[in-house]
């Protein structure tokens, strides 16, 4: 008799919800858990197949009719910004980007609820408390951390601490960074701050000697998600595998 080993994955599927992304849809998700001494490996080998983490679950759409959804990873050391990517990158050159450890702050947590009131006051995450925030941040079984975007020293006010303008929770990967979730001051629209982080992650993947950095999901007819497709160039995952979009 063959026994599969006690860490081996367990895949489970969702019943049919609305889609939050194209409305008169109906979406499933497979998903598994990511926990123990494998987690780590299981997370990047399910990355790269097209899932994504939130806490200690991997998941992917398993939609019946629909395939929207599709994975995205940038070619980070092949990415050339466009004229307008770098003048969101020079207009920001007064941020100072720094990796902390995944631990909750409740600085984090008012501009997360800033962000979730301005952006996604109907969406899934609406509702979420100060501890529903703690979990998505610690609740992890790889190397996760998170990167902070504070006003530099020279910006802030003389004899105030440095302000907290965006945040970005991050995987590492054996292959790249994957950006798990990403907020923002909702009011500094000129910084295009979503962006910023975007590129800032292209480089330190590029620092790092990594090849990819991981956006989820872009999802065709949903213009909220229309942004990934301008990072060039760039993979999609296909029924071929990872294709190239130029």
């Amino acid at each position: 008799m063959t026994r599969e080993p006690r860490d081996a994955p367990q895949f489970y599927l969702t019943a049919p919800s609305p889609c939050p992304y194209l409305p008169g849809r109906q979406e499933r998700k497979v998903f598994t858990h990511l926990i123990g001494r494998r987690a780590a490996t299981l997370n990047d080998q399910l990355t790269q197949s097209g899932f994504r983490r939130s806490q200690t679950i991997a998941y992917r759409p398993a939609c019946e009719r629909c395939r929207a959804c599709v994975s995205v990873r940038i070619k980070a050391k092949e990415f050339c910004p466009s004229r307008n990517f770098r003048r969101i990158a020079e207009f920001n050159r007064d941020l100072d980007g720094t990796v902390v450890r995944a631990e909750p702050t409740s600085e984090q947590y008012v501009l997360f609820r800033r962000y979730l009131d301005a952006r996604h006051c109907d969406g899934g995450m609406a509702d979420m408390t100060g501890i529903d925030y703690a979990m998505m941040v610690e609740d992890s079984h790889v190397e996760t951390r998170l990167v902070e975007y504070r006003l530099s020293k020279e910006r802030a006010m003389a004899g105030e601490e440095q302000p907290l303008l965006a945040a970005c929770l991050t995987d590492l990967l054996a292959d790249g960074l994957s950006m798990v979730y990403s907020f923002y001051v909702p009011e500094e629209q000129r910084r295009s701050l979503g962006t910023y982080m975007i590129l800032d992650h292209i480089d330190r993947a590029r620092r790092l000697g990594l090849p990819h950095v991981y956006l989820g999901y872009w999802v065709h007819g949903s213009r909220k998600m229309s942004y990934k497709a301008r990072f060039l160039p760039q993979e999609r995952l296909g029924m071929n595998g990872w294709e190239r979009v130029e």
